[in-house]
Order: C-alpha cells, then sequence, then structure tokens
C-alpha cells in the first residue's frame, strides 16, 4: 500500500460521504457528543445499534489505546486505521441497514439503521 487511502474499495458515489481527523498532536480529540455518535471504547461500539434518518453524519471516536477501523459489511464505507483519540465521520444518504465491524478486531460489531 502506498500513500493516504490508498487500496480497493467501492466507490462512494451517491452512498455518502467520509472524514477522518487524527487529535492534534499533544490533545485529546474531543469525544462525540449527540445522538450521532458511536464510541469505540473496551473493544465494543456504543451503542451497537444507532438509528438516524437519512442525511445524517455518524461520527466514530476510539477512546481504546488498540487501534481499530469501521469497515461496512456491504462495501459502502471503510475508515483509515484509527489510533487512540482519532474520529472517522461517514454521512449517511441513503435509507437502509448498515452492517459493520472493526477490520483488526472482526468480533466488533456494530449497525447503523437509516430511516
Amino acid at each position: 500500500m502506498s500513500g493516504p487511502g490508498a487500496g480497493s474499495g467501492p466507490a462512494m458515489g451517491s452512498m455518502g460521504s467520509m472524514t477522518m481527523a487524527p487529535p492534534e498532536a499533544g490533545q485529546p480529540a474531543p469525544a462525540p457528543a449527540g445522538p450521532n455518535a458511536v464510541n469505540v471504547d473496551n473493544f465494543a461500539f456504543a451503542p451497537a445499534e444507532l438509528t438516524v434518518p437519512a442525511g445524517t453524519t455518524v461520527t466514530w471516536t476510539n477512546h481504546d489505546e488498540d487501534p481499530h477501523n469501521i469497515v461496512a459489511e456491504g462495501g459502502q464505507f471503510r475508515s483509515p486505521t484509527m489510533g487512540s483519540g482519532a474520529t472517522f465521520s461517514y454521512t449517511f444518504a441513503t435509507p437502509g441497514t448498515y452492517a459493520y465491524v472493526c477490520g483488526i478486531h472482526p468480533f466488533m460489531h456494530g449497525t447503523v439503521v437509516v430511516k
């Protein structure tokens, strides 16, 4: 793999959009607040299931010391590896059920239901 984001994956198309922001040096990333946040803590996604309206941006924050990533089982999105304090956001444009796992620790499961 060479360069950020290199690799194969589906095109985003109209499915949604994603962003990732590492924490600033020496500063912890603020924890996501509100109903559209998923925390990665103690090798689990919390909440494990989140229901949002179409057009909503969901933000995951890694609170573990170990790295994690967010991988949609249907291929709609995939985050880069997130170190402690890093965040990843994805905007869900299309209604549906989006199951995801941590690609590094596939026993970690979550679901976003988009209405």
